[in-house]
């Protein structure tokens, strides 16, 4: 399936430092004119720079946008519900709804950047309270109106969760997107319970289809603010107070890109070897 992009006319883009380190240190990696990745030469960060700010970036998750989700619905769930699959979800409800059984509470599963709210309506059906948080107005009410879920419009940082309210955070395909996702895991860090988990699923430069592509690589789009291998999005996480509990990878070739005895291949190779399109890292709050 395409990847959603969309660069808008006119871009008031602005110069930015590394949001992993700080760094202003940087070699441009790729050029696309209009923008440009470039790489952190402190820590390896890859990142647009320059930038446009959170409120041009969430005007571009408008009617298209939201015509896009609606179309690939289907296909975003079950990609999901594979990860969580892999990732242990299983195991993961049956730690927390057993130790959750003292206060009588159901624990909360939260799903930021969560569309139209398929996968809360399905965690909810799980035994889970289904939260939401979405910057796409038109998505978010329609999850609402349509599953009758409970989505929050806007970023998380607006939606003012209470500390350590989540059991479960998951967020997929959304910190590529934001202008800081260093302040999304502090976020995060603070409204995860301890021994709370956080789910990351994202694109992987350090996998094997970036490292093939290279500037023609799927994932290197305008409405990617950063690119992240599993160092440094390890390295974000830890520094926010997270502990990784367990690295996934999957993708070895996009569908339509080869045969599909070879894509099936290259799927199973690339898993095993830890170095498909997409990394899901499951981390949690300590204790």
């Amino acid at each position: 399936m395409k990847t959603f992009s969309k660069v808008p006319a006119e871009n008031h883009y602005r110069q930015i430092c590394c949001n992993l380190c700080g760094s202003q240190k940087s070699e441009l990696l790729w050029d696309f004119k209009a923008w440009a990745f470039v790489k952190c030469g402190n820590c390896g960060l890859v990142y647009q720079n320059p930038q446009p700010s959170a409120k041009e970036l969430a005007g571009r998750y408008d009617s298209e946008y939201f015509n896009y989700e609606i179309e690939n619905e289907d296909a975003f769930f079950h990609l999901m519900e594979l990860g969580l699959k892999d990732v242990g979800l299983d195991a993961i409800e049956r730690r927390i709804f057993v130790e959750g059984k003292a206060d009588g509470e159901k624990p909360v599963f939260l799903d930021v950047g969560c569309a139209t709210g398929r996968l809360i309506e399905h965690v909810g059906n799980r035994g889970w309270i289904g939260r939401g948080v979405e910057v796409c107005r038109e998505a978010a009410e329609y999850g609402i109106r349509t599953r009758g879920v409970d989505i929050s419009i806007g970023t998380l940082e607006e939606a003012a969760f209470e500390d350590c309210s989540v059991d479960v955070m998951h967020s997929s395909h959304l910190v590529e997107h934001l202008t800081s996702p260093n302040d999304f895991f502090k976020e995060a860090s603070r409204i995860i319970k301890p021994g709370g988990f956080l789910i990351t699923v994202t694109p992987d430069i350090s996998g094997f289809q970036a490292r093939m592509f290279g500037s023609g690589w799927r994932s290197a789009i305008a409405d990617h603010m950063y690119l992240f291998s599993k160092k440094t999005l390890t390295k974000m996480l830890k520094k926010n107070g997270f502990i990784i509990n367990k690295t996934i990878s999957w993708g070895g070739l996009a569908a339509g890109s080869a045969p599909v005895y070879i894509k099936n291949m290259a799927d199973k190779l690339a898993k095993a070897l830890g170095a498909g399109d997409v990394v899901c890292i499951l981390s949690m709050i300590s204790d």
